[in-house]
């Protein structure tokens, strides 16, 4: 029974991470049929599924979606912090634009006994934490990019290869309009999904959610959760 509680308590990231672990897997057998399906019409041989989910083409596809979307969390949570939106249950109450008091924020003398040890602590430990999940979200961000950057560069100049042409070097590839073209397709649709979630929930609800504001709500109230 306390097994079972334990994975209720925990049910929302657990749920997520096996979609999240089934669409991986899903993508690397689609990409593996697409990859195989080129190189048969390149006249060249296919290759193993293991083979190619450890491939620098398998990896530019992971990366690529990763960097997109830690994009995302760290944008929206540094631009919350500033930024308000009225009547949507995403933004703070339009008064509390900014980082907040210490006592809004639970730090400094107003640590309680079970806040985080570096609360409790402060000075720039306590400092760090305050940003600690921005900062890692962006630093996952950056390695994300950078993966891609790497691993995309090595597939693009396997096909360079492929087609007699000369590979380029990694600065090239990064400056290059295939490059961006791949990374800014898919930033434009988180920053899409962003807005509208931000926005349509000022006007529409979803009973039960935390992402919703109560059912009744008036369309004016900000910051309130359902």
């Amino acid at each position: 029974m306390s097994r079972l509680r334990g994975l209720r308590n925990h049910g929302l990231g657990l749920a997520f991470l096996l979609i999240f672990a089934a669409a991986l897997i899903g993508q690397a057998i689609a990409g593996h049929a697409v990859f195989n399906a080129d190189q048969a019409s390149s006249g060249l041989p296919g290759i193993s599924l293991a083979r190619y989910v450890t491939s620098a083409s398998f990896a530019a596809d992971v990366a690529e979606n990763w960097q997109s979307e830690y994009l995302q969390f760290f944008l929206y949570i540094f631009l919350t912090v500033w930024l308000v939106q009225r009547g949507s249950p995403e933004s703070k109450p339009l008064d509390d634009a900014g980082t907040e008091s210490d006592e809004q924020q639970l730090t400094g003398a107003h640590a309680r006994p079970d806040s985080p040890a570096p609360v409790r602590r402060g000075g720039w430990i306590g400092s760090i934490y305050a940003r600690s999940l921005g900062l890692v979200m962006g630093a996952i961000f950056l390695l994300s990019w950078l993966a891609q950057s790497v691993a995309g560069v090595a597939a693009y100049n396997e096909t360079q290869l492929r087609e007699l042409e000369a590979p380029v070097s990694w600065s090239q590839y990064v400056t290059s309009a295939d490059f961006w073209s791949r990374t800014l397709q898919n930033w434009q649709s988180e920053f899409l999904a962003v807005a509208s979630m931000a926005i349509l929930s000022i006007y529409l609800r979803q009973r039960g959610s935390p992402e919703s504001k109560p059912v009744g709500a008036a369309h004016t109230a900000t910051g309130t959760e359902g």
